[in-house]
């Protein structure tokens, strides 16, 4: 057996020279070989972030694990090591993610009295290498994309996840957390970010219509965006090429909404652009306020539209949450908007939660509001916590 503060130096070489559909076995072999290990098993949350599923190109429901319920769940959500210990042996629960953006869990079984029951940094270096490869390993298979999913996506909603940069994301000086629902149907919702050194740049987009009609409004619109951004163009300058792109395409007929943020870690300064329909709350210790932007139009509806950047403070300790109109504008079959009382009571239940589980208590309030989970129009929400450029919160 390798020595505990060795495993990832033993196994690295494995891992990377492993077949990219063959990471969970190679995984399973170098632990046996280096750790001891009885078995392991590579565990992915769903696109709905319900149950966390082995890797297999037919996942079977009975194998899913709720992310609620066990020590496998309680692994995923509070991303650290779950020890569970028997007479018979030892199973660690290990977290896979990938710079903030959860993938799933690697269990691994043990034999009784192994050091790593005591000292599961070294698993925990493992894990964290092994989710790199998978992530790197899905631009040559379909095989984790496959054990991803609980029933098939609509083609939208194949096209928009592809889009995404992911549900997460994490740094010194902040940690974003994201979802959207309807997961195996959404269509026009999209939430974007790029970061530097010292800037982070946010979109959320809300494309108009439904299914494949609005992921592909969003896809230009998005495309645009993240072109402009890439040209070093300044946040106006962004949304005004993006607005050209959508009407040059559409001319008038169709638009998509966007708020465009850009945050300076520095000083803690936020420019903004508010083109269409997004919202912004800041949580700021027991209060929860909205931002205050001036409206301008959506992208696409007029030619040539100029947009103005807008200026407001973050400080460490703040949290903002960023909801698409699907959530702000929903309304109960009593007619109640759930973007009044509903959605600050969501934020305010879980303020002590981190990003990703805010953006999914988010979403459950709005189903509860709702009175059914099948949402009646698609529903972005991105959280961001705002440590500062020291990370001091």
């Amino acid at each position: 057996m390798a020595a505990v503060d060795g495993l990832t130096g033993a196994c690295g070489a494995g891992l990377r020279s492993a077949p990219p559909h063959a990471l969970a076995s190679a995984a399973a072999a170098l632990l046996a070989e280096h750790a001891g290990a009885r078995g392991a098993d590579v565990l992915l949350v769903d696109y709905g972030l319900t149950v966390l599923q082995p890797v297999a190109e037919e996942p079977r429901p009975e194998d899913a694990v709720p992310v609620d319920q066990g020590p496998v769940a309680r692994a995923f959500a509070a991303q650290e090591a779950v020890v569970d210990s028997g007479e018979h042996g030892v199973t660690v629960h290990l977290p896979m993610s990938v710079r903030g953006d959860r993938i799933g869990v690697l269990r691994v079984r043990l034999p009784a009295g192994t050091p790593y029951e005591h000292d599961t940094a070294p698993l925990l270096d493992f894990a964290d290498l092994l989710a790199h490869e998978i992530v790197a390993a899905g631009r040559h298979t379909d095989l984790y994309l496959r054990s991803r999913r609980r029933r098939r996506l609509t083609l939208a909603a194949e096209m928009q996840w592809q889009l995404l940069p992911g549900l997460g994301c994490s740094r010194d000086a902040y940690t974003i957390g994201g979802h959207l629902e309807p997961s195996y149907a959404i269509g026009g919702d999209n939430f974007d970010w790029s970061t530097s050194e010292h800037r982070l740049l946010v979109a959320v987009t809300d494309g108009e219509g439904q299914g494949i009609d609005a992921t592909l409004l969003t896809s230009l619109t998005v495309g645009a965006l993240r072109n402009a951004r890439r040209a070093g163009l300044s946040l106006g300058d962004q949304a005004r090429l993006a607005d050209q792109a959508v009407h040059a395409q559409y001319g008038g007929k169709r638009h998509a909404s966007t708020i465009l943020l850009e945050f300076d870690v520095p000083n803690g300064t936020v420019r903004a652009v508010d083109a269409g329909s997004p919202r912004v709350l800041r949580q700021r210790g027991g209060r929860i306020d909205p931002v205050a932007l001036e409206p301008q139009l959506p992208l696409g509806m007029f030619e040539e539209t100029p947009y103005e950047e807008q200026t407001f403070e973050v400080l460490p300790g703040d949290r903002l949450i960023i909801v698409s109109s699907g959530v702000h504008t929903a309304r109960s079959r009593a007619g109640d908007p759930f973007g009044d009382r509903a959605l600050q009571r969501a934020v305010a239940d879980s303020r002590l939660a981190p990003p990703y589980e805010t953006a999914r208590a988010v979403v459950r309030g709005l189903v509860d509001h709702l009175g059914s989970p099948e949402l009646t129009a698609d529903a972005a929400v991105l959280v961001i916590d705002w440590h500062g450029p020291d990370g001091e919160a």
